[in-house]
């Protein structure tokens, strides 16, 4: 989480730059020793890596500047600076947009709805941040702006364009490059229930990950659906699941308490709570797992979601063998997601 990231790196009210390395969504700095009053100027590295490719092209509108930043990314190596997701219009990264407003905030980028920019203080801050790579890349796509941007990215990169809603216009009847958007389309699948955490993961990799398995029901299974994490609270995982076709359900009748998740150590901890939890609260929660069904009964396929990254470790696995014994007797059970231990259970 972001704000751990900044107190792990505070020593004595001071930041000091060797706990800031300039890594994809490390910590860097503007300057050394930072005063923690000053905590405010800390960048991650992929906000100096936006602001830096925003210098090179001093400044684009929205749309243009969403694309060259995709583009600029899927060009970085291994571990890009940001990611995305298909939008109506094509490639979009909610986190970035959640950056450009701290950025605002921060007097780092100008307060315009329509338009990406420095501002001094923005530029100021950058210093000369211009590398060859950047100077390689806004060279490559002087010129190219608007629908003829829209159109190389889709072309190059069929699967964000799946979901957008300017395809034909753009792409100007180019039947091969609309017919590898529709290809590359993820398959509709069977309705199921499966189980996905989100720990380690951005809110564009979950998203795409759910998108990628067919599911079109997110049950949120915590009791407090709210996270420091960007993009996990309850009202920003909702619009982001609305914004890619999926519908978020919260249930948190199937959470756990805090104050029972405490001092969970050992695995036989879990074991010992889950016990418990399977014991005695799922069986008094018939109306909320009826909700489940009736989804997945009508053809959605869902997917219960919580923190935990082993499904060992979160009571999403409960809830899935409870839905399996109520409703899914003799059902067989379907191949691992992404091999995690995250399981598919067929329909109800």
């Amino acid at each position: 989480m972001e704000s751990d990231d900044l107190r792990r790196a505070t020593t004595n009210g001071v930041i000091p730059a060797r706990a800031c390395p300039a890594r994809s969504g490390g910590l860097v700095t503007l300057q050394t020793d930072l005063p923690r009053e000053r905590a405010k100027h800390v960048l991650f590295d992929r906000q100096r890596q936006m602001l830096a490719l925003l210098a090179a092209l001093r400044g684009a509108g929205n749309l243009d500047f969403q694309k060259l930043l995709f583009l600029y990314c899927q060009e970085s190596g291994v571990t890009p600076p940001y990611e995305f997701v298909p939008y109506k219009f094509g490639a979009f990264s909610f986190t970035s947009y959640a950056d450009r407003r701290k950025l605002i905030e921060r007097g780092f980028l100008a307060d315009d709805e329509q338009h990406w920019a420095l501002t001094d203080a923005g530029r100021k801050a950058l210093g000369r941040a211009e590398t060859g790579r950047l100077a390689r890349f806004t060279r490559g796509l002087r010129g190219t702006r608007g629908d003829a941007l829209v159109a190389e990215t889709y072309r190059r990169f069929p699967y964000y364009a799946t979901r957008s809603e300017i395809a034909e216009r753009v792409l100007r009847g180019d039947s091969a490059a609309l017919a590898r958007i529709e290809a590359a389309r993820p398959a509709v699948k069977a309705a199921a229930v499966s189980t996905i955490g989100y720990e380690g993961r951005t809110l564009e990799s979950y998203l795409n990950e759910l998108l990628r398995s067919g599911v079109t029901l997110l049950c949120d299974v915590r009791r407090n659906p709210i996270s420091r994490k960007y993009g996990f609270s309850k009202g920003t995982l909702g619009k982001g699941c609305e914004g890619v076709g999926i519908r978020y359900e919260h249930v948190p009748e199937l959470g756990i308490a805090s104050e029972q998740r405490q001092s969970l150590e050992t695995q036989a901890d879990y074991d010992a709570l889950f016990a418990e939890y399977e014991r005695d609260s799922l069986p008094l929660q018939g109306p909320a797992l009826a909700k489940i069904r009736a989804g997945v009964r009508s053809g959605e396929r869902g997917a219960l979601t919580c923190y935990e990254r082993v499904p060992s470790q979160c009571r999403r696995h409960c809830v899935a063998e409870a839905l399996e014994r109520e409703y899914g007797k003799g059902l067989r059970r379907q191949a691992s997601v992404r091999g995690n231990g995250d399981e598919q259970r067929g329909a109800f």
